[in-house]
């Protein structure tokens, strides 16, 4: 595998795009299946458009241009999650597409939507170095579970002190009204969805499948007391997750990593915010804005 500077000496050859496509041609080479990469630059500090969203299915289907689904897809996903219906949108347009046969492979980060994104695939792919979150949903960078639990607290208090009455609708009014309604509708959808998903691909033939996957979810979807937990290879095995170790492969794990180092150095030496592609060369790619 070419070391992080390798690569930089490759640009002096190569630009930004033909590097990344070099090794993402290599890689499905590799496995004779097609590869598509997801990468955000939320780690650069970017913030334009960094998280799933419903604008990302453009990319999908560009990056579905000229590849024979019959394949199936090597999905490489670095990101920090983003709306859990944009991402089911996604996951149903690639299932459809790629009759379930998927493997999601994450080199360092899939958090949030994007483990719920992982858990709709046969297979996760991670390496020592490979990471899930927890699948609670936020809202402006608040865990849901914390807010709900700050609605619980103020309900018990005001039942024993009436007095704190005004101390606590000061602390509420930051919130619109029924959020506490839509907080609980949004953690039910991400277990659900999760649940959906790892029971029609993952554990689809699997005996006691319904237990398995409500362990799952619901330690993924527990107050997990920061939405930035980490979730190693070895977790994701102990939970009961369909995981593979990349280092089984030496070959394979070269490919992801230099698929991985090529795409953060687009990130890191660019205004680039988020970029979708395949192996074929098609590129979607997000500018930060200046």
């Amino acid at each position: 595998m070419p070391s992080w500077g390798e690569l930089l000496n490759e640009l002096q050859v190569l630009n930004f795009d033909q590097l990344r496509h070099k090794y993402l041609a290599q890689l499905s080479q590799k496995t004779g299946r097609n590869v598509i990469s997801y990468y955000s630059g939320w780690l650069e500090k970017r913030t334009f458009d960094v998280e799933i969203n419903d604008k990302d299915m453009t990319g999908f289907m560009n990056a579905l241009k000229g590849l024979d689904c019959s394949k199936g897809l090597d999905l490489i996903l670095h990101t920090p999650g983003g709306d859990p219906t944009a991402t089911e949108g996604i996951v149903k347009f690639l299932q459809v597409k790629f009759n379930n046969d998927i493997r999601v492979i994450v080199p360092q980060l899939a958090m949030s939507a994007g483990t719920m994104l992982a858990c709709s695939a046969k297979e996760i792919i991670m390496g020592k170095h490979s990471y899930l979150g927890p699948i609670d949903p936020q809202y402006n960078g608040i865990p849901a579970y914390n807010i709900i639990l700050e609605y619980q607290e103020a309900k018990n208090e005001l039942s024993k002190n009436p007095k704190n009455k005004e101390y606590w609708k000061i602390q509420l009014d930051k919130y619109k009204p029924a959020f506490y309604y839509t907080l609980i509708d949004a953690v039910h959808l991400s277990s659900e969805l999760t649940k959906e998903w790892l029971k029609n691909n993952m554990f689809k033939d699997t005996k006691n499948a319904n237990e398995i996957i409500k362990n799952i979810v619901s330690y993924l979807n527990k107050n997990n007391k920061s939405h930035s937990r980490h979730f190693s290879y070895s977790d994701c095995k102990q939970l009961g997750l369909n995981v593979t170790a990349l280092e089984e492969d030496q070959e394979l794990q070269e490919l992801v990593l230099s698929v991985h180092h090529a795409s953060t150095i687009t990130l890191n030496g660019t205004n680039v915010s988020k970029i979708i592609e395949n192996h074929l060369g098609s590129c979607y790619i997000i500018q930060q804005k200046t």
